[in-house]
């Protein structure tokens, strides 16, 4: 049985749309990302399952619970926001406990329960501190143990990770995983940081303009995108649009021809596209096995650490984008104005 059913949910502002009938089926002890641009309605859509936000229509079921139009406190989802939202006058387990209290916890159960949550998220020697005393992975970690102390259904976390700095965020959100592995918790994630959806989530839901555009895993959703938006946004992507030239061929609207082999493209194809990792570039003649190859001059050589993006352009104009790995012997060093011939393999392109 799923754990969490989302059937034709609305949300309306007026005459304007911001959740357009977002339907989705969650089961129990799963990783759920909602990722997306901001405004796409994802925020929105968390904030309707937690009860914040009283939906326009559709439903909402907790296992065999209907649970539309019930308020927040009577859903037993944990909470946690961006802004860590700690009480500053009380300390780390006062802080911890207080969900406990409101519910009327047994003193000893309560603080049974405190000590294991604090442990768990590895906290049991700040017990006593207050919140200004914390780091800020430290404050997110109070605010986690906070929402799953009292055991609930389901846990919603809304950009918990976006006040912190680039290193904690990794450290944190591998923290996160490992303790919704732990306790098996059904746990829905919104995130603008694809990054984060892709490393943790066992389904991402990619929304636009308040629709799903696409659920999947994080490979379904990287290596084989439903729309041109998904493939947009999802990662580096080299576009073209155009449209069908034959069997097997697409023509852009720059002049480029490529071959494709893909059997099932569609016959409306307006768009193609190709991963800058599935790029390969060479002076002089095509990379062996390339379905397709374009000449080009590079335009721009940029350093990313474990790779170099490579930025070529065509006769007619069109750039391209490759990303060569740096632990690769023997490849030779481009630089701008240097001609180059780029290949890739035939299942390389996506069409739309």
């Amino acid at each position: 049985m799923s754990n969490i059913l989302i059937r034709d949910l609305i949300k309306r502002h007026g005459a304007l749309v911001t959740v357009d009938r977002v339907s989705l089926e969650i089961g129990q002890g799963e990783f759920i990302a909602f990722l997306g641009p901001s405004g796409c309605g994802k925020t929105t859509t968390l904030r309707m399952i937690a009860g914040l936000t009283p939906a326009s229509a559709g439903s909402i079921h907790f296992g065999t619970r209907e649970v539309t139009h019930l308020p927040p406190y009577l859903r037993d989802a944990g909470l946690v926001f961006q802004g860590y939202a700690l009480f500053p006058h009380m300390s780390v387990a006062e802080n911890v406990a207080f969900g406990l209290q409101m519910r009327k916890v047994d003193r000893e159960e309560a603080r049974r329960r405190v000590d294991e949550v604090l442990s768990l998220v590895k906290l049991a020697h700040l017990a006593g501190r207050l919140p200004k005393e914390l780091s800020g992975g430290q404050q997110q970690r109070v605010a986690l143990a906070r929402a799953i102390v009292y055991k609930p259904e389901v846990l919603l976390l809304d950009e918990p990770l976006s006040a912190l700095d680039a290193q904690l965020r990794t450290e944190v959100r591998t923290e996160l995983k490992r303790l919704q592995s732990a306790l098996g918790l059904t746990t829905i994630f919104v995130t603008h940081d694809q990054d984060e959806a892709l490393s943790v989530a066992d389904r991402i839901v990619v929304m636009s303009a308040g629709r799903v555009e696409q659920v999947g895993t994080p490979r379904e959703i990287y290596q084989r995108p439903a729309t041109r938006f998904v493939a947009e946004f999802i990662g580096r992507t080299n576009l073209f649009p155009g449209g069908l030239d034959g069997p097997g061929r697409f023509r852009s609207e720059s002049g480029e021809r490529f071959a494709f082999g893909n059997a099932d493209a569609p016959s409306n194809a307006s768009a193609l596209a190709i991963r800058p990792e599935h790029v390969s570039l060479q002076r002089g003649a095509p990379a062996p096995g390339g379905a397709c190859t374009l000449e080009a001059t590079v335009e721009d050589v940029i350093y990313r650490g474990a790779l170099t993006e490579v930025v070529v352009r065509t006769a007619s104009g069109a750039r391209l984008a490759a990303h060569l790995h740096n632990a690769d012997s023997g490849r030779d060093d481009l630089r701008p104005g240097d001609p180059v011939v780029a290949s890739w393999p035939a299942d390389a392109p996506m069409l739309f």
